[in-house]
């Protein structure tokens, strides 16, 4: 491991508890019928995927990027308010420091923080400097707004409310600029099914599944020194969700029946402001930006009142769990399944220039903010926790690294301050390429053969994935108790049962995953006895630090069976 990764994976071993949970070693698939090779393998195509990638092709011989569908479908595509860095000079990393750390309620690891408010500018000018176009004010500087959490205005954004889409767009095109290199690959439709280990158990590639003509076609196997999953979030595993379609947790399963740390999965940030479409809708839901309230919107309940105000000093743009909380107790007291969002004393022509594509489609579906009240509830978001990673994004299996929302930084803590994925994904992306090109240039990550894995195979039939987002969204979504828990592990316990007999596929994978991860940020939610951020314990209301003031990680042992434990965080001046 890096020299600094002692206090991320050193953990109390000794204390470690055993639980009921038992998870395969992979999933139900035919045999790999093709290889290919690379020096590294990049798993994903949202902004930490496409850094990482461009970042390496610059330094080893050859990348191979795999996508799940198309380059451009990641949830980088679908991130709105923008990408904080401290880019004013008034402004200061230190600044932005804090209010990561008070976003993130106590368990952030400073060290992380430290390195994305520090390197972070840098990397967002790069980004400039590949072509990304930014909005600029009268006179030519970046034009900067405010979300929740931020004492200061640091936000810069794209297009009004396009900020991930150009992002997207400016880094695709650049890879499409050496897309003729031979050192660079890309392969679209390829979903990974799991992970390669060789013979000392090291990651040494993937299997994928790819949908495909010729030889590239079906389930392959993908060989590499070092394998970075970019993988994105686990949305999905929710009936209502912000994250496109493809965010069923795959890499984060992959991992975890690997036997990769994961770490603080039960922290799952709702965001507050999504628009209500009605009762029985599900999928992926219209976000209304935080960026919105940024602006001037503010939270009202059916009867006008601004419920925010006097719930916290920052009021509407509090940080988002606890906007997330005030409005579903706001929601129980009146017996309405969604408050409003009030943004039309903004007038038409601010919203239409500052938001265009959310005001294109709150029009689509029969709301125009100029002049009705938005309904808006909760909705999952944004995962904080993942894969267990260092200060240079490496796992706890050698070989392995992760980054963006897959991964579990450190940087979140327990819940994420607006604007600072895409941020995270940039600063972790290049410092996880760096690391491989050292490493390889000092011969630590030689070439190795997979070994064939052994132990137990699932697959849970796709017609399920229904049951799973049903089970979690009842006990293990916005607002939790030990009794919901507890059903939704049964709940998912079943499903489990059932995981033998399906016919191998896409659908029936990732279903899988979602009934995988679901498992175990069930199993982690239902251990931490608190409320912390984007955890909310109905039954445990109040943070408990003396107990609880750390990450919650687990591992899948070689026999099946999840082991946790609890490492401490030190604490933090929050004032």
């Amino acid at each position: 491991m890096a020299d600094d990764a002692s206090h991320v994976f050193g953990l109390p071993r000794e204390r470690a508890q055993r639980h009921d949970l038992r998870l395969p070693v992979r999933l139900v698939a035919p045999e790999p019928g093709w290889t290919v090779s690379a020096d590294a393998i990049v798993v994903g195509s949202g902004i930490a995927g496409l850094t990482c990638a461009l970042r390496l092709r610059q330094r080893v011989e050859r990348v191979l990027l795999v996508t799940k569908t198309v380059l451009s479908a990641g949830s980088t595509l679908w991130a709105q308010g923008g990408i904080a860095a401290a880019l004013a000079p008034e402004d200061t990393p230190e600044e932005h420091l804090r209010d990561t750390l008070v976003a993130g309620v106590g368990i952030c690891d400073v060290d992380a923080v430290t390195a994305l408010v520090n390197e972070g500018p840098r990397r967002v000018r790069e980004l400039v400097g590949i072509g990304a176009e930014f909005d600029l004010d009268a006179a030519g500087a970046l034009k900067l707004t405010r979300e929740g959490g931020h004492g200061r205005d640091r936000i810069a954004h794209a297009g009004g409310d396009a900020t991930g889409r150009e992002i997207s767009r400016a880094l695709i095109a650049a890879l499409d600029a050496v897309r003729e290199d031979p050192g660079i690959e890309v392969i679209e439709h390829a979903l990974v099914v799991d992970l390669l280990k060789d013979g000392d158990g090291r990651v040494c590639g993937t299997t994928l599944h790819v949908i495909g003509e010729g030889q590239i076609d079906g389930v392959g196997a993908a060989h590499a020194r070092a394998v970075v999953l970019a993988t994105g979030g686990l949305g999905q595993v929710y009936s209502s969700t912000t994250n496109p379609s493809v965010a069923t947790g795959d890499g984060m399963a992959a991992a975890l029946r690997a036997g990769a740390l994961m770490a603080d999965l039960e922290f799952v940030q709702f965001h507050p402001t999504v628009l209500w479409l009605g009762e029985g809708s599900t999928g992926q839901q219209p976000l209304i930006s935080e960026a919105v309230r940024g602006e001037g919107a503010f939270l009202v309940d059916r009867d006008g009142v601004r419920f925010m105000e006097g719930r916290h000093p920052m009021a509407d743009l509090a940080p988002r769990d606890v906007v997330a909380r005030a409005i579903v107790d706001r929601m129980q007291l009146t017996g309405e399944d969604h408050v409003f969002l009030d943004a039309r004393h903004l007038g038409r022509e601010f919203l239409e220039q500052r938001f265009p594509s959310i005001v294109a489609r709150c029009r689509e579906l029969g709301f125009d903010p100029a002049t009705d009240l938005l309904p808006v509830a909760p909705a999952q978001h944004y995962a904080s926790g993942g894969i267990r990673t260092d200060l240079v994004g490496r796992a706890s299996l050698s070989g392995l690294y992760a980054c963006g929302e897959v991964a579990c930084s450190g940087v979140h803590g327990a819940n994420r301050l607006a604007s600072n994925s895409l941020l995270e994904g940039l600063v972790f992306a290049s410092r996880i390429a760096d690391d491989i090109t050292d490493r390889i240039a000092a011969g630590e990550l030689p070439q190795t053969a997979p070994v064939a894995p052994s132990g137990p195979a699932a697959l849970l039939d796709a017609s399920q994935r229904v049951a799973v987002q049903h089970a979690m969204t009842a006990g293990a979504g916005a607002v939790r108790t030990a009794g919901s828990l507890a059903s939704t592990a049964r709940a998912l316990a079943e499903l489990a049962l059932s995981a033998r007999a399906a016919v191998p596929g896409p659908e029936g994978w990732e279903t899988t995953n979602l009934l995988h991860v679901g498992q175990l940020l069930t199993l982690l939610a239902a251990l931490r006895e608190e409320t912390r951020g984007g955890h909310v314990r109905a039954d445990l209301p109040d943070r408990d630090d003396e107990h609880w003031r750390g990450h919650s990680c687990a591992e899948r042992q070689a026999d099946g069976s999840v082991t946790t434990a609890f490492q401490p965080v030190p604490a933090q001046d929050l004032t």
